[in-house]
């Protein structure tokens, strides 16, 4: 006997719980190549959400998004405008892509999840692997799903449209499928709870910028395309949660994103609408949707308490305005507006979008006040991360880099995680040769590496004793403060010794320099070069990189790494040696004479290195055979001397014949002063000018690295090429004052602006700027045997004696006592042992090191060492 009143299916009561039997590898039929995409069935009503993110992350390899897109519409097949369908295609790709966003949909072959699916489509492969789209379908409207049933199986899956009613296929743009199961077949609805709680728990993760896990959670976000009254509650449900989660309504879509846009647009800031446009509404929903009356009545309610949260609503319209035309703009600034007022929380978005358009034209905006260190805590962010774009428009709206930059600070950069895979860990084992696997990189080590990488005697401003003294200061400080340098947001406040300017510039007075070098050991060639556009020294910077890649590219080669890798630093080293070419032909054509001071100023910064040195470790020949060094070198190599025709004829003459000496033109003092020299020599010229001009020299050290003809050379009318910040350096004892011209040399050898060499007044006040005076006898003589020409001639010449008197020796018999000729050949030979002694010495030491043995007033010879 059957009951009276037969109890109603529920799923809660008619269905039973049970370990999955559905997932595995869908492969989707009917493209040229098969398309996969990983699916699971799954309980829509107990399974915990903490194992679906474990599923997508730990199983299926998925990164925990930085955005969740959320799309809502219809369920059936509808026409878009083409253009708006164009518009709508292009700007969901691109928000995606570029936020590393994932995208939520119904997960079958019809309605909204159709035009999404399109989009996907419409990238390359490539493209497409970057879009996460997740299509979550009920399992009981799956068409075929029979075929799905199994345990990490793979199914060949065919996308024909289904020509029964309750069914559909899943859409093969779609690269992951949930497939919640109620027990219900052929009904949507069983995946709105599911998905409901899936989007939830996503937004209460915690958002990561590199391994920094900051305070807010995933934000979310609904799209709204075309769609029914089912839509219109989904959206009065998300405006309404806690919490609140913001809609973009696409405007002219159809249906419920229709009446959505029409109802926020004409509703009154007061949350009423006009009778008239009331009724009108009202008709129209009858139409759209076949309602009676009071149906109508009822979804026009639901939509006024939609607008009442009109903040959190978007409505993206066609031609409304410029920033219209991307919908991935009204997405993204939707979701600043809907998710929080604070300034610092929306860079913080937009720096893990990498969105920089939106935080220049949304987040730095007129009068907005930024909390001390905010930026700087940014600044690190976007450097960690890479994010060349954000690290520009930080420095457009006020971050200091000679401020920002401290030890710690590069530390942190160098011991960074993220970017490019780099072979630092490779470097510093070759210095270290017990490195730990949780090792930490100190600058110490960096400043070894430096040293490995350009050889020839180059010393590391990291490995100098000034630098070293600073540095164990600050780790004393920092152990005693319980310090740790991973903490990047306590960095400011925890060393407060260190914030001011003029402490952190004693430290890195050029920190684009420091940047750049961090920039090319960790492989990230565009920060490299935005490092090198900015700051000084442009035409060093591009040489150093260069050997630097080079260097690097060798050791890859050495270690047996990928072979890519080693071709790809090569190429990177190609670009730097190439832009350092580049450069020098545009300073070459504004002013050869400033240019070729520039090849030959001594660079503090630079291990004392010239330009013409780097490039000679860089072994950038074009850059040698360019016209300006040959013309350099062959100034260098008559001296003091002038001559145009029959250069060694008359050295020889000068030499066999010294009355001869004097029928010899000689430069002017003035332009000697002008030549690279020794520095006992630079040092007396300059003293003797500045006793013309009535200007008191005096010396100070601050230690053992830092003496007076260091000083005295970096305050040279050549420091306008190296001024910090371009300003205008001055002697702080008031020994030389550069006025306006120095920063326009500055910039001309910066990346950044190349057009300032043309100023004529470049060191127009300097004292030795006057009328040219003839050189005395003795400074004559002098300057003859002191020149490179005449020193040659004047060894090939006692060479050839030596020949001649050798073999006259060797044939003739010995005497009892030694002959003149034997007397020439034992000094000869005893003074080229000491000339070879010299030459390997300078070779295995560099200069700090001879500095320690010969004491610090030695005098290098310029000339020599270019030309060797």
């Amino acid at each position: 006997m059957e009951p009276a009143h037969p109890e109603k299916w529920h799923p809660y009561k008619h269905t039973e719980q049970c370990a999955t039997n559905a997932y595995g590898t869908i492969e989707f039929q009917g493209g040229p190549h098969p398309s996969k995409a990983q699916y699971i069935r799954l309980s829509s009503l107990d399974t915990r959400q903490e194992n679906v993110l474990t599923l997508l992350i730990k199983h299926w390899g998925l990164d925990l998004p930085k955005l969740l897109i959320t799309v809502h519409g219809g369920i059936l097949n509808f026409d878009l405008q083409p253009k708006l369908k164009r518009v709508f295609r292009k700007g969901l790709l691109k928000a995606a892509r570029t936020t590393g966003a994932w995208i939520v949909t119904n997960g079958t072959n019809t309605g909204v999840t159709r035009h999404v699916g399109d989009a996907i489509s419409d990238r390359t492969t490539k493209a497409r692997n970057k879009v996460v789209a997740i299509g979550i379908a009920p399992w009981g409207i799956v068409e075929n799903k029979e075929d799905l049933v199994g345990r990490d199986i793979v199914v060949p899956y065919h996308c024909v449209s289904s020509t029964k009613t309750n069914t559909s296929v899943l859409n093969s743009n779609h690269s992951y499928f949930l497939l919640p199961d109620n027990g219900t077949v052929g009904k949507y609805g069983g995946e709105i709870l599911f998905r409901k709680k899936f989007e939830r728990y996503i937004a209460q993760q915690k958002i990561s910028i590199g391994n920094d896990f900051r305070g807010h959670g995933v934000p979310v976000i609904c799209v709204v395309l075309e769609g029914g009254a089912n839509t219109i509650r989904s959206v009065l449900e998300y405006v309404t949660d806690t919490p609140p989660v913001p809609v973009v309504v696409c405007d002219g879509s159809g249906r419920a994103a229709d009446l959505l846009a029409f109802t926020h647009k004409y509703t009154m800031e007061d949350g009423t609408m006009a009778e008239s446009l009331r009724d009108q509404l009202i008709l129209t929903i009858q139409r759209t949707f076949q309602y009676t009356q009071e149906q109508a009545e009822k979804l026009f309610i639901e939509l006024m308490l939609c607008v009442k949260k009109r903040e959190l609503i978007t409505v993206f319209r066609m031609g409304d305005r410029e920033e219209s035309k991307d919908i991935d703009l009204a997405i993204l600034t939707a979701l600043l507006k809907g998710t929080t007022e604070n300034a610092i929380d929306q860079l913080n978005l937009a720096l893990t979008w990498d969105r920089v358009d939106i935080a220049r034209s949304h987040i730095f905006v007129y009068g907005q006040e930024w909390p001390e260190g905010a930026l700087e805590v940014a600044m690190m962010d976007a450097l960690i991360n890479d994010r060349v774009d954000f690290v520009k428009l930080l420095l457009e709206n006020g971050v200091s880099m000679h401020t920002f930059l401290t030890i710690p600070r590069l530390e942190d950069l160098y011991n960074s995680r993220q970017g490019p895979s780099n072979t630092l860990r490779y470097l510093v084992r070759d210095i270290k040769k017990h490195v730990p696997s949780n090792y930490r990189y100190t600058l110490i080590d960096i400043g070894s590496v430096l040293q490995h990488l350009m050889g020839g005697g180059f010393r590391a401003s990291y490995c100098r004793k000034r630098f070293r003294q600073k540095y164990v200061a600050l780790k004393q400080t920092a152990s005693q403060s319980e310090f740790k340098g991973t903490s990047v947001g306590n960095i400011v406040t925890s060393i407060p010794h260190l914030v001011n300017t003029k402490q952190a510039e004693e430290l890195f007075p050029y920190p684009f320099h420091d940047l750049m070098i961090w920039a090319v050991l960790m492989k990230r060639q565009k920060m490299a070069l935005f490092m090198w556009q900015h700051g000084e020294e442009a035409l060093a910077k591009a040489l150093l990189a260069g050997q630097l890649y080079a260097a690097m590219a060798h050791e890859a080669d050495q270690d047996d790494l990928e072979i890519e890798l080693s071709q790809e630093f090569r190429n990177y080293a190609n670009e730097f040696l190439k832009l350092s070419l580049e450069l020098l032909e545009h300073c070459y054509k504004i002013d050869d004479d400033y240019t070729q001071q520039l090849l030959t100023y001594e660079l503090k910064n630079f291990s004392e290195q010239t330009c013409l040195g780097l490039a000679v470790i860089a072994n950038h020949r074009p850059f040698i055979a360019h016209t300006c060094c040959q013309v350099l070198l062959n100034d260098l190599w008559i001296g003091g001397l002038r001559m145009r025709k029959n250069t060694s004829l008359k050295v020889i003459l000068g030499i066999l014949f010294p009355p001869y000496i004097l029928a010899l033109d000689f430069k002017s003092k003035e332009e000697l002063q002008l030549m690279p020299q020794t520095m006992e020599e630079h040092m007396d010229e300059l003293e003797d000018a500045a006793s013309v001009a009535n200007v008191s020299i005096s010396s100070y050290s601050e230690d053992q690295d830092y003496n007076y003809q260091e000083d005295l050379v970096s305050d040279t009318p050549n420091l306008g090429l190296n001024a910090p910040n371009g300003g205008s350096p001055t002697r702080e004892n008031g020994s030389f004052q550069m006025a306006n011209g120095s920063n326009s040399c500055q910039a001309g050898v910066t990346g950044s602006s190349a057009g300032g060499l043309d100023d004529p007044i470049i060191f127009s006040h300097m004292p030795f700027k006057k009328k040219k005076s003839p050189l005395r006898m003795g400074k004559r003589v002098y300057e003859f045997y002191n020149a490179p020409v005449t020193k040659f001639w004047a060894h090939a010449i006692g060479y050839m004696i030596f020949l001649v008197l050798f073999c006259y020796v060797i044939l003739e018999r010995l005497q009892p006592d030694p002959s003149w000729p034997e007397l020439y050949i034992y000094a000869f030979v005893f003074t080229m042992g000491l000339e070879k002694i010299r030459q390997v010495s300078s070779q295995m030491f560099s200069k700090e090191y001879l500095h320690l043995i010969l004491g610090k007033n030695v005098s290098f010879d310029r000339d020599s060492k270019i030309l060797i």
